[in-house]
This record gives structure tokens, C-alpha cells and sequence, in this order.
């Protein structure tokens, strides 16, 4: 006789996500062991609660994997990225960015410019990855030669890096959070547009400010000079190496598919550095797969450049997998669906909707270690008490997307929190304070809830993918 199979209790959640904590923060802090193996004892933890409530372990096993399966276009985006990363300072096109970068922005403005920079170029990329490991990197490099402390750096990055991703309809995120909740991708933009607009204003108006702060006495001119000659010293700096960032602006800007432009640039890359940098053939394909090898005497320039390739994501690659697998494990069992369902009484207004559905795709984050957790699953989640309360689903896409995607960055062991600490040399903890764009649209949309304000009570929703969402949950 078949076992039946019963979701989990809230005693059993409580229990789960307190072990998965405890090992997360201590290996992590305590121990200083890989996160990658909390996460793999992690499997184990919820496979014991799986077979408890009548799984069998094959289906667990088959849960684990089709996890890991739906986050795969994630991984192979972080494998083009490393290489992409590798050969573009090979090929002198990180360099010139930077020196060109030092030359023409006033510090006052720096973090200003930065976080203009990096929306404009996710905005028209799609991708908050692909703008932290081009621009994000040179934005670094030059805040570093202007003594600008690079946590603060990293939140001007990733709050440019991470609006893009989320209002432009190029973005992975942006689709698939639109589909999941069952409206076009446009209906999802304008829904998510009055939020994120005073957001970003907001943030603006504080790194103006903190930038003021920075960018006066402080800047160490001879320091920069030291940087600039550093660059010009070891590479062949030219306006020629914006090209290849230029080519791939526009293939994605015309929606061509990400991992083959991403893989395409990575090549021209290597090519420019054959090219421009005078570089064999052999040891610039080498910079796809293996990290840079600088040495100027300058220290500070050797850490910014001394980075990418293949091998540089792999560390990233086996968290995530683990991390994918962990959120196939916990959409089997029913574990966020079961704190879902305690919030069903209590999501009696919008702004505790508003609340509860932000709450989840955070918690999405922080054990799914996935941004498609969130992405996936809230949705199919809330979407009852949206409808309940007559609240357009634009409003459950928005509130999923502020909750799931800007705050995706800021879990250590999450897909996005590793990668963006890898790549921009920061750790997750200490550019989390200054991820302003987050916490100003995260703010503004639960309070939009509370108020009542752009919520759309009554409006007709025109379900555009919603037999696909159907099937996607049966």
C-alpha cells in the first residue's frame, strides 16, 4: 500500500530552517569551512523530513535534480560570464574602462556615475550578472585609484545592476516572474514602475550625497596617477577596446539569447588580446578558462585585474548547485507552501499581502540559496489571496520581484549573494548596508500595500500565460 504523503507540521519547518541556519552561519563564520558543505549536509537534513512524511528517496533524488535542472541556465550564464571576464582584461577592455573611467569622473560624482552606469547597461543587457562582471568591475577599479571604500562601490554597482535587471524586459528574472504570475511582461514593468522609479530617485539622491562626502579631501591624487600609469604600463590602452562591450550591448539589446552572446564576447575578447595586447594565441584562449595573470607592483591593481576565467566560477558553480538542489527539495516537501498557509488568514488587507508576499520570496532566497526559488514558487503560493482580494497580479508580480530579485544579493550563500561577492571582490556582508535600491523599493511597495495606492483593486487581469502556469503546477 502506498505511503500517504502529509506536508510538513510548522514544529518540523521550524526545526529544518534552524538546522539549515545554524549550519549555514557557522561553517561560514564559526568553523571557516566552505558554505558548499553546509549546503550538501543540508540535502540530507530535508531528505530525512522527506521520507518522514511519506517521500520515497527516489523522488526526493528526482526533486534534487530537477532543481537543479530549472536553475541550469544560471550556471552556464556563470560559466560564459568567467570567461568573458578572463579575456576582457586580457584584452585590455576592463583596463581602458578604468583608465578612460579615472580620467573624465569627478570623484564628487563617482558613485552617482557608477550607479547610472550600471542600470543603463543592464537595462539594456537584461542581465545583472553580465553589467557586475563588466562595468561593475572597472567601476571598482576606478573607485579603488579614488580611495572610494569598495563596499560602498559594490552598493552603487549592485543598486544600478540590479534595476536594470528588474525593469528591463530583456531580463530573465523579469519574464519569468511576469509568466509565473500570469500577466505580459509590460503589464508587469508598469506595475513595478512606481515603485522603482522614487526608488531609484531615492538612491540617487544618496549617493550624491555620500559621494560629495567621499570625493572631496579624501581623494589621493598621487594614487591615481600610481594606477593610471600602472594601466597604461601593462596594457595597450585604446577607445578601440570599447568595441567588443559595444558589439555585445547591442546583440542583447536586439534579444538575442544571453549564454552565446555572453560566450561570443568572451571570444572577442581573447581576440582583442591577441590583437591589441600583443598576446599569443594559446595564452589568450588560456584566459577563457583560467584567471589573469598580472603582476604591475601595484597591489591594488593586481587584485582588480588579477581575476576571471572558467575556473574562477567553479567555487560559485557547486554552491549554486547545491543551492538549486536545496530549493528542489523544499518545493517537494511543502515546506514554504505550509508557512504560506499561515499567512492565509492574516493577509486580510494589501499591505499585509504586500508584507507576507515580500516575506516569502525573501525566505525563498534565503533557503532556496536561488533567486528562481522565489521567482517560482511565491507566486504560485499567493496567487489565491491576490485573487481573493481582488488585488491585480501585477501588484503579486511586483512585490515578487522587489522580494525575490533585489534581495537575491544580499544571501551569502545564495546564487546571486556568491557570485556578486566573487566577482566584485567585496563580501556579501559588507556591501549589504549600502544595497540602497533594495531597501527604498522594499519600502515603498509595502507601504504602497498599506496605503492602498497602485494596487489596481477590480481592474481585469488578462491572464496571458496562465494555462502555462497551470501545467507548470500540475
Amino acid at each position: 500500500m502506498k505511503k500517504k504523503i502529509k506536508l510538513p507540521s510548522m514544529f518540523q519547518v521550524s526545526v529544518v530552517l534552524s538546522i539549515f541556519l545554524a549550519l549555514a552561519f557557522s561553517f561560514t563564520t564559526v568553523f571557516e569551512l566552505p558554505i558548499q558543505l553546509a549546503l550538501f549536509i543540508s540535502w540530507f537534513v530535508i531528505i530525512g523530513l522527506g521520507i518522514k512524511l511519506g517521500h520515497s528517496y527516489k523522488d526526493l533524488e528526482h526533486s534534487i535534480a530537477k532543481g537543479i535542472y530549472n536553475g541550469m541556465d544560471a550556471i552556464l550564464i556563470l560559466i560564459a560570464v568567467g570567461a568573458l571576464v578572463g579575456t576582457w582584461i586580457a584584452g585590455g577592455i576592463v583596463p581602458s574602462l578604468i583608465y578612460y573611467g579615472l580620467k573624465v569622473i569627478s570623484p564628487k560624482i563617482f558613485l552617482l556615475a557608477t550607479l547610472f552606469i550600471c542600470a543603463l547597461t543592464s537595462i539594456a543587457t537584461g542581465t545583472s550578472w553580465g553589467t557586475a562582471g563588466t562595468a561593475g568591475i572597472a567601476m571598482m577599479g576606478i573607485g579603488q585609484g579614488l580611495g572610494i571604500p569598495l563596499p560602498l562601490v559594490a552598493g552603487a554597482v549592485l543598486s544600478g545592476s540590479y534595476f536594470g535587471d528588474k525593469i528591463s524586459p530583456l531580463s530573465d528574472s523579469t519574464v519569468l516572474t511576469a509568466s509565473m504570475s500570469g500577466i505580459d511582461v509590460m503589464d508587469h514593468i508598469k506595475g513595478m514602475a512606481p515603485a522603482s522609479i522614487p526608488g531609484f530617485l531615492i538612491t540617487c539622491i544618496l549617493f550624491t550625497i555620500t559621494g560629495l562626502k567621499y570625493g572631496g579631501q579624501n581623494v589621493d591624487l598621487g594614487r591615481i596617477e600610481m594606477f593610471m600609469n600602472a594601466l597604461n604600463s601593462n596594457f595597450n590602452i585604446s577607445v578601440f577596446c570599447f568595441l567588443p562591450m559595444l558589439i555585445i550591448i547591442a546583440l542583447l539589446a536586439k534579444r538575442k539569447p544571453s549564454l552565446p552572446v555572453i560566450a561570443f564576447g568572451a571570444f572577442l575578447g581573447a581576440l582583442w588580446a591577441v590583437i591589441f595586447q600583443g598576446m599569443d594565441p594559446v595564452s589568450a584562449l588560456a584566459t577563457l578558462y583560467n584567471p589573469f595573470d598580472i603582476s604591475t607592483g601595484v597591489d591594488f591593481v593586481d587584485n582588480i585585474l588579477g581575476r576571471g576565467g572558467i575556473s574562477s566560477m567553479l567555487g560559485s558553480i557547486v554552491i549554486i548547485i547545491f543551492g538549486l538542489g536545496v530549493g528542489g527539495l523544499l518545493d517537494k516537501i511543502g515546506l514554504l507552501e505550509v508557512i504560506a498557509k499561515k499567512f492565509e488568514n492574516w493577509t486580510t488587507n494589501t499591505g499585509r499581502l504586500a508584507t507576507a508576499t515580500v516575506g516569502i520570496s525573501v525566505l525563498g532566497n534565503v533557503f532556496g540559496s536561488a533567486m528562481y526559488v522565489p521567482l517560482i514558487l511565491t507566486p504560485k503560493i499567493m496567487a489565491k489571496n491576490y485573487d481573493e482580494l481582488k488585488v491585480h497580479r501585477r501588484v503579486l508580480s511586483r512585490n515578487t520581484e522587489f522580494g525575490g530579485t533585489l534581495t537575491a544579493g544580499m544571501v551569502p550563500w545564495s546564487d546571486n549573494g556568491i557570485f556578486m561577492a566573487g566577482i566584485l571582490g567585496v563580501p556579501t556582508l559588507q556591501y549589504l548596508p549600502y544595497m540602497w535600491l533594495a531597501f527604498t523599493c522594499l519600502a515603498i511597495t509595502i507601504i504602497y500595500g498599506y496605503m492602498g495606492k497602485y494596487q489596481w483593486i477590480g481592474e481585469k487581469v488578462e491572464f496571458t500565460n496562465y494555462d502555462n502556469n497551470q501545467e507548470m503546477e500540475a
